[in-house]
């Protein structure tokens, strides 16, 4: 996918643990050749060249469209699986790849880890007993700086920005690349809605502050390309929860 995965995984060493992370890693490399837009034997390629129609692709396909369909309904646009009017449902499929690849490890009983595809996670469990994960944000004007510390137990954290690949996020609806804001974050339950939400967030820009506070269950933190951030307030209370623990 263009990117680097990374799995932690705080559990005793086992046969089914060892093998829930081979499939783990299998599948996302199934993912790759089924929805890679930049591999031209892909089923995303195929499908949006006219080579090959739905009914013939992996029945993962149909399921991921009908996501980025929801998900385009619930930002009002802001999402699409059509970025510039090519079918590409990236913006969708890597942090439902990722949501999967920790499911097969919390199924084998790894319920304590994570899984990182690009800076975008789901954490499952505890780093150690009694302690939640704690994932540094980096500041996307100085990325040696962070931003902010979150901790959290079974949570989903997803970033959208500027700072590694340029303005790519364009704006399905006016055609131009999202340029309001340097970065994005999203937290909530499950990565495959937080990612795209953050996908979208970022191309909402201006207006994503009071999207994401009227959405239940998801908090954000932002940086304007012109410097200023804010927070929401369930985020700021993450933190602010954060630096109050013994260990923060």
């Amino acid at each position: 996918m263009g990117t680097v995965f990374s799995f932690v995984v705080r559990a005793p060493r086992s046969p089914s643990v060892r093998a829930a992370l081979a499939r783990a890693v299998a599948w996302l490399h199934h993912v790759d050749r089924v929805f890679s837009p930049y591999r031209p034997d892909s089923q995303v390629t195929r499908l949006a060249e006219g080579r090959a129609d739905l009914g013939a692709c992996d029945p993962e396909v149909a399921e991921v469209l009908r996501l980025c369909a929801e998900i385009g309904r619930a930002t009002g646009g802001a999402f699409t699986a059509e970025p510039g009017g090519r079918l590409d449902p990236s913006g969708l499929v890597k942090g439902w790849a990722i949501e999967r690849a920790s499911d097969i490890l919390y199924r084998a009983g790894a319920r304590d880890h994570y899984v990182n595809g690009g800076g975008d996670l789901q954490l499952r469990g505890e780093a150690a007993p009694g302690e939640p994960w704690r994932i540094g944000l980096a500041d996307p004007r100085d990325p040696a700086r962070l931003i902010a510390v979150v901790p959290g137990r079974d949570l989903a954290i997803a970033t959208s920005g500027t700072a590694e690949r340029g303005a790519h996020i364009v704006d399905p609806r006016t055609g131009r690349p999202a340029t309001g804001l340097a970065s994005v974050t999203l937290t909530g339950r499950h990565l495959t809605e937080v990612d795209a939400f953050a996908t979208a967030a970022f191309a909402m820009g201006d207006a994503a502050r009071a999207w994401v506070e009227a959405r239940p269950g998801i908090e954000g933190l932002a940086v304007a390309a012109d410097g200023p951030a804010w927070r929401t307030p369930g985020f700021h209370g993450l933190v602010a929860a954060e630096r109050r623990s013994p260990a923060g």
